[in-house]
């Protein structure tokens, strides 16, 4: 399929010259390369040490951080964990992005809900064959195994036939240290 929504966040994102890639369902569509399902929203990620340089970036947007659940207006203060969730705003046309900040220590990713979690930083993310980045779907499943909701099962059992044993492997592991009782392990051995 097309992609429509995710080459216009690429081209909007074009000049911006930190590390960024598509989250969430449209992350598991890009790896899988059709969309399998419809999207509400679009996210991406980026490294929590690069979230200034993409408020600059993006200096006609309004932003807003999200804490617990509500939104507050983000001035300029750098925001730290427990702090993850960012909403941007284009108000001269409408649009919309949320932006996931994802933790690193060196030279790794790491999981910020545990962060005895970690991959190496330079295997978190992939390009499609248009070359949009996207975050690998191991990483996207472990996220939706907190509070897993229907879309979230719907996205793994898409995507699980085409994860080499390596990412089995490394979500299995990840899942059983995050969440021991998840339904998913079943299908990982």
């Amino acid at each position: 399929m097309s992609f429509e929504q995710c080459h216009s966040i690429t081209s909007l994102m074009s000049g911006f010259n930190k590390t960024w890639f598509f989250a969430g369902g449209w992350a598991i569509d890009l790896f899988i390369g059709r969309e399998t399902r419809q999207h509400q929203d679009i996210e991406i990620a980026l490294f929590r040490k690069d979230q200034l340089y993409l408020k600059e970036y993006l200096k006609e947007w309004d932003f807003k951080k999200v804490i617990r659940g509500k939104f507050y207006t983000w001035e300029n203060e750098f925001l730290e964990l427990p702090i993850h969730e960012i909403h941007a705003l284009n108000n001269s046309n409408g649009d919309k992005l949320e932006v996931l900040l994802n933790e690193t220590k060196d030279y790794d990713w790491k999981f910020r809900r545990d962060l005895t979690i970690s991959h190496p930083l330079k295997s978190v993310w992939s390009y499609s064959d248009t070359g949009i980045p996207y975050l690998n779907p191991e990483i996207v499943l472990l996220y939706k195994v907190k509070n897993t909701r229907e879309k979230d099962h719907q996205d793994f059992m898409a995507i699980l036939d085409n994860l080499n044993n390596q990412r089995k492997k490394w979500l299995q592991y990840a899942i059983q240290l995050h969440e021991p009782e998840h339904k998913w392990l079943q299908f990982l051995t």
